[in-house]
């Protein structure tokens, strides 16, 4: 037997899937500040209420990327090839060499950049003996 909730006390079924619904429109591309005031708008609670939901929604998203971590490269490096491909079919010669260029940075190719690191110049005066 569940007991009652008291007035203005949230079932925590609820909290989910009020946290549900932010965490899908996180992806709408909105800002942070504006994700929180139109969650509260949306579901009618309070402000507070609303920057709590986004705390867990932010947990979530914490969580979502340790997890997946170790393939988020391979994954963008896929993503990369499709997107050389469309602009390569739509002639963007471009766009497709800036992100071949970025590619290519991802699997490290380019190895000026290592080479200007190992260089050291060391220069001492002495003086002279008479």
């Amino acid at each position: 037997m569940t007991l009652p909730l008291k007035k203005n006390q949230f079932n925590p079924e609820d909290r989910e899937q009020r946290c549900r619904r932010l965490y899908r429109k996180q992806q709408s591309g909105l800002t942070c500040r504006a994700l929180v005031f139109e969650h509260m708008e949306c579901e009618s609670i309070s402000l507070a209420t609303a920057w709590r939901d986004w705390d867990q929604v932010k947990a979530w998203n914490d969580e979502d990327f340790s997890s997946n971590r170790e393939h988020l490269v391979a994954r963008l490096n896929a993503m990369r090839f499709r997107a050389i491909n469309m602009a390569l079919k739509k002639g963007q010669l471009q766009s497709a060499a800036q992100m071949m260029d970025s590619l290519g940075k991802a699997v490290g190719e380019g190895t000026e950049f290592t080479t200007q690191e190992d260089v050291k110049l060391n220069i001492s005066i002495e003086k002279q003996a008479d």
